[in-house]
């Protein structure tokens, strides 16, 4: 039994040791807990940025589309307004109470010719050339209202 005191100093000394490692243990386990928590911070701001730069981003577009959205509709009505003139001047000229003035010039002939007719009609263009006309009429006022509309849209996001 003279040894007891040996077995005593043994066992506080290994209940010493085993408390160091728990601690050293506790404490590298704190440290990568913290490292994760500081590297997660770090995420979490970098994405938090980002997040606050599209938003940023998807604002300015919300307001180009806003400002291409009132440029559509501005030349739809005014193509709107221009066909419906042209439609109010075809049927007033299809009743009769307006005429369509077409200057037109033909071409000499070579050989000879008879002098003017007292009873001739008027000269009085094809229906196909009438229809012809309304077309093309149609087709300027859309071309214009396109290049304009164009002319707008390069101004709006090309050149500011």
């Amino acid at each position: 039994m003279k040894h007891w005191k040996l077995y005593i100093v043994i066992v506080i000394v290994g209940i010493i040791a085993g408390g160091c490692v728990l601690i050293n243990a506790q404490a590298k386990r704190i440290n990568t807990q913290a490292e994760k928590i500081n590297t997660l911070t770090k995420n979490n701001k970098e994405l938090t940025n980002t997040l606050e730069e599209q938003k940023a981003i998807n604002a300015d577009y919300q307001v180009r589309i806003e400002l291409l959205n009132q440029l559509d509709i501005k030349y739809t009505q005014e193509l709107a307004s221009a066909k419906n003139e042209i439609d109010t001047l075809r049927n007033a000229v299809n009743s009769g109470s307006k005429r369509v003035y077409i200057k037109a010039e033909c071409p000499k002939s070579d050989g000879d010719t008879t002098p003017g007719l007292d009873d001739a009609t008027t000269a009085r263009p094809t229906d196909t050339a009438i229809r012809n006309y309304w077309l093309l009429r149609e087709r300027i006022a859309e071309s214009e209202q396109v290049i304009k509309g164009l002319q707008d849209y390069i101004r709006a996001e090309c050149i500011n």
